[in-house]
């Protein structure tokens, strides 16, 4: 369902494609001619659920997402630093996943420089670019440069996904099994490197360093053992991805009450606690709506009078706006 009954027939773009596809209707149609350009950012921890959302928002609006995920940027392990897929993509064009070799080096300078002209390209084509990642320090870069060139050029608007410590590390937990189930042991030993320097490259990730003595002591170890060295191994990689998500908390927490940037909370912690149908609902109720609002708001300057009930009632308020 989108926000304007206009875009409800269009050809999905090809991931490979630089064009606007046939039927898919430009932001310039739909918004007033402005100083500046429009830009969202979608923030939180890690297993908040962004990616997600940045999806949720490209299919009803039209926009390509831009990846500031540190280690999303190199090419391979996509299992171990949780790639989006290419099916859970929905034919939104992706920037900046996986196009750096494992050992290159990528500072928030490069970001900047990179990030900037997947900005501009987004826009060219008359859509919405949506920067989506856990690294903080490269959003904070990019925004708040130097001279705040990024912000004389484009409105911002900061959406975060917020979810309850304790939950969000009881989720993160069972997602650490889950990429064990779906190969990540296998993945990381493709790579693995007994003189490997794990300061650099993709090597950084989580879940990478942790498995290391693993590996080496594995052709060492009787059966026992080496099931005991392997459930060590996940649980350092459950600490630290949990450990990762508070710093990134305290960041957005920084951000938000030192910098003063005006970052939208979206509480999810009730979709954590459900599962199946009801986890779905929850979704939409308590994340989709109130972002979908947020974002129309920021693009359309629609101000409702009622809080919106749902994606439907926000799609026939702008489809009128649209036709005034």
């Amino acid at each position: 369902m989108r926000i304007s009954t206009l875009l409800l027939n269009h050809t999905s773009p090809s991931l490979s494609s630089l064009d606007i596809p046939t039927g898919r209707l430009k932001m310039d149609l739909l918004l007033p001619r402005r100083q500046k350009e429009k830009v969202l950012i979608v923030m939180g921890a890690t297993g908040a659920g962004k990616s997600k959302l940045s999806i949720d928002l490209a299919t009803r609006f039209p926009a390509e997402v831009i990846n500031s995920d540190k280690m999303q940027m190199f090419e391979g392990l996509d299992i171990t630093t949780n790639k989006i897929t290419e099916a859970e993509q929905c034919g939104i064009l992706h920037h900046m996943l996986g196009i750096l070799s494992p050992n290159a080096e990528f500072t928030a300078a490069n970001f900047c420089e990179v990030a900037s002209l997947a900005v501009e390209s987004t826009l060219s084509r008359g859509q919405l670019p949506i920067i989506v990642g856990g690294s903080n320090s490269y959003i904070e870069a990019l925004i708040d440069d130097k001279d705040f060139i990024f912000r004389k050029r484009y409105d911002c608007c900061f959406l975060w996904v917020d979810v309850s410590m304790p939950v969000l590390h009881s989720f993160v937990s069972d997602r650490v099994d889950r990429m064990v189930q779906n190969g990540m042991v296998e993945e990381v030993r493709n790579i693995f490197d007994p003189k490997a320097d794990y300061s650099k490259g993709i090597r950084k990730a989580i879940g990478v360093p942790e498995f290391h003595q693993y590996f080496k002591e594995e052709p060492f170890l009787d059966e026992e053992n080496r099931e005991k060295a392997l459930k060590k191994a996940i649980q350092e990689i459950k600490d630290n991805t949990c450990e990762l998500a508070c710093r990134q908390l305290k960041k957005i927490h920084r951000l938000r009450t030192v910098k003063g940037w005006n970052i939208h909370r979206i509480d999810a912690t009730e979709v954590f606690r459900k599962r199946g149908k009801a986890a779905d609902e929850a979704w939409e109720k308590r994340v989709v709506v109130p972002s979908t609002t947020l974002v129309a708001e920021f693009l359309y300057n629609f101000v409702s009078m009622e809080v919106p009930s749902s994606v439907a009632d926000i799609r026939d308020y702008i489809a009128q706006c649209l036709v005034a």
